[in-house]
């Protein structure tokens, strides 16, 4: 009888590259850092001189780079976070996917829907994972919310809602003569469209009418900002969605989401508030002034541990392969919804979203 072997087979962790420095880019960093089990933190990278080694240094991460084609030229790299500026998210995933690289990108994942066909095409080819940003459907409120209408608890999705207000920041809106009008659609309420989307399965969205305006800092309204505006949707099994947005809540940060259905009704989310209270004459206090980033951190870490443990179960054959994430398609649902809803706010009409205008909408 042969002798047989008691060894553990040790299996290489996985190694991630973040590419983009900045706010979210560093947070993801240093998710992985600290947080993820069986993934490591292989390289930083970022064209702004400096920024890329500060975050390395800062985290103890081996490799930094100024030039993102070090990332994709390295075989070491299992997968990359795309955290760079939204404007070459597109152009970025085709390239991971070109060079074999699993993906994980930050939302919007285009401006345009030919753009994001086109690398999406790319992903297509290169069979590789790509997960998009959308941390709401990571957010256990939500996810239960989702679970129930699934189900067919609440019965048929008649009215829906979802909100983002940001915090007021003292001092006014920062950057507000940097805020262009395909902002507030493309960044902001496109967590609300996927989340409308997520909430109502199997529906697709019909048409689309907003009204938006320069409410927060109106001064900037003739430079083309948006900070405030409210998107109606009409969905393919009669729900009708409404999506809302302003850059500047006096109580913290606010994130909600309503389904009523013809059985009944969930709801998730509420407004940013931490547990540590004050008590004077005046009587409760909480601070509520919170980034997302701490109003959804379980989300946002358990978003890439979910994609970690995907791309591990997909290298190593261990279990995990299967999970479902936000991909592609979900995506290019979002954003053809933002895209129609520029063009509502140019028009100052509903625009209908049949599967020709879905396949045409141009940013």
């Amino acid at each position: 009888m042969a002798y047989q072997s008691t060894a553990v087979t040790v299996r290489e962790p996985l190694r991630l590259a973040v590419i983009g420095t900045g706010w979210i880019g560093a947070f993801h960093a240093r998710t992985v850092a600290e947080h993820l089990n069986d993934a490591v933190l292989h390289a930083v990278a970022d064209p702004a001189p400096g920024r890329a080694a500060a975050l390395a240094a800062e985290l103890g991460c081996p490799n930094f780079t100024e030039d993102i084609a070090d990332v994709f030229a390295d075989d070491r790299v299992d997968a990359v976070i795309i955290a760079a500026p939204s404007t070459v998210h597109a152009s970025l995933i085709a390239q991971a996917a070109a060079a074999g690289k699993h993906i994980f990108c930050e939302k919007p994942t285009a401006h345009s829907l030919t753009e994001l066909d086109a690398s999406l095409e790319a992903v297509a080819r290169a069979k590789v994972v790509l997960q998009v940003g959308f941390n709401r459907r990571f957010s256990k409120d939500f996810a239960r919310a989702a679970q129930q209408i699934s189900t067919g608890a609440i019965g048929t999705p008649q009215l829906m809602r979802s909100l983002t207000r940001d915090p007021q920041v003292s001092g006014g809106l920062p950057g507000a003569e940097k805020i262009r009008t395909h902002v507030i659609f493309t960044e902001t309420l496109i967590h609300d469209f996927d989340t409308l989307n997520w909430l109502n399965p199997g529906a697709e969205v019909t048409e689309v009418h907003v009204m938006a305006d320069a409410l927060v800092a109106p001064e900037f309204r003739e430079n083309g900002l948006l900070d405030t505006a409210v998107v109606t949707m009409r969905y393919s099994n009669g729900a009708i969605a409404v999506a809302e947005a302003n850059f500047s809540a006096s109580y913290g940060y606010d994130v909600r989401g309503e389904v009523f259905g013809s059985s009944g009704m969930v709801q998730a989310g509420h407004p940013a508030q931490l547990s540590t209270a004050t008590f004077d004459a005046q009587g409760e206090h909480r601070p509520t002034e919170r980034l997302n980033i701490e109003l959804f951190a379980d989300a946002y870490r358990d978003q890439l541990a979910v994609f970690a443990r995907k791309v591990r179960g997909l290298r190593d054959g261990t279990p995990g392969a299967d999970l479902a994430v936000p991909g592609g398609g979900d995506a290019r649902a979002a954003l053809a919804v933002a895209l129609a809803a520029l063009e509502s706010v140019e028009s100052g009409l509903p625009v209908r979203l049949d599967a020709a205008t879905r396949l045409a909408v141009q940013a």
